[in-house]
């Protein structure tokens, strides 16, 4: 699941944050740990936190690709930063749920543009679980998935509790985090997890594919219809309904609805500018 620290080995910043060369409204977050396999230390978790909120915030990105460097995407929690947290004052050492993992799951998945998430290599743990927080997933050929918590004696976190349940179901999410059993891109792509599987070298291009196609499509309608789909998941028809109702009144009056609209009737296509 995850990857002891030992010594500090310098590969630049923790969490890169660059714009797409072909399209400037698409952001790419990497993690940048790829001698750990991107794991998780205080360091990563909060730059990686700062950098989504960042991209989350500035008006001129339209969609966000989340991948890693080298082989891993990410894979999870780094024991060796745990271990010595546990042994310091035990009582502290998951402050860290609250402090640093919430807050990049609701940042990736509240996001008010979509997020794509280019899986280059495992997905483990928390690595799983922001991997699941995203909008659209794609993966490297090869890829490994596991929950893994339960063989350290830990429940879940970073959201894969509700993720697993609403992609998979009750019964098969309750399998993988109770057996821990890995299952591998293919898979994946079989229960829906991810949208394509592709060649290693392709993935980041494959996400920022995807992306591109978002950038340039009604950005105030997809923030609410990921705002609609985690609303339906979990609330009765009468919430869903009046939600539904309130997010066509909102976007009945933005400058993309009424372009759409125009587009149709003059048959051409519509130039999109998420207001």
């Amino acid at each position: 699941m995850q990857t002891n620290s030992g010594a500090a080995e310098p590969e630049g910043p923790a969490v890169l944050v660059t714009a797409d060369e072909k399209d400037p409204a698409v952001a790419i977050v990497t993690l940048n740990r790829p001698r750990k396999r991107n794991s998780l230390t205080v360091e990563v978790k909060e730059a990686l936190l700062e950098a989504l909120q960042r991209v989350g915030s500035d008006a001129a990105v339209r969609a966000v690709v989340l991948t890693g460097t080298g082989k891993s995407f990410c894979v999870g929690q780094d024991l060796g930063e745990h271990v010595e947290s546990l042994r310091g004052d035990a009582s502290t050492s998951f402050d860290t749920v609250e402090k640093h993992y919430n807050p990049i799951v609701r940042a990736i998945a509240t996001m008010p543009k979509p997020v794509v998430c280019a899986i280059n290599g495992g997905a483990v743990g928390a690595g799983l679980g922001f991997a699941l927080a995203c909008d659209l997933r794609v993966a490297a050929e090869g890829t490994t998935f596991a929950t893994a918590f339960a063989a350290i004696g830990l429940t879940a976190d970073s959201g894969l509790s509700a993720s697993l349940v609403h992609s998979l179901g009750a019964a098969r999410a309750t399998e993988l985090l109770l057996l821990g059993e890995s299952f591998d891109a293919q898979q994946a792509l079989a229960s829906g997890l991810v949208r394509a599987v592709v060649p290693a070298e392709e993935v980041l291009g494959a996400g920022l594919e995807l992306a591109r196609r978002l950038a340039a499509g009604p950005t105030l309608a997809y923030a609410e219809i990921k705002k609609a789909v985690a609303i339906g998941a979990v609330s009765s028809l009468d919430t869903v309904l009046a939600n539904e109702g309130e997010g066509q009144a909102r976007l009945g009056v933005t400058r993309d609805h009424r372009e759409a609209v125009e587009a149709f009737l003059e048959k051409r296509t519509p130039v999109f500018e998420g207001r």
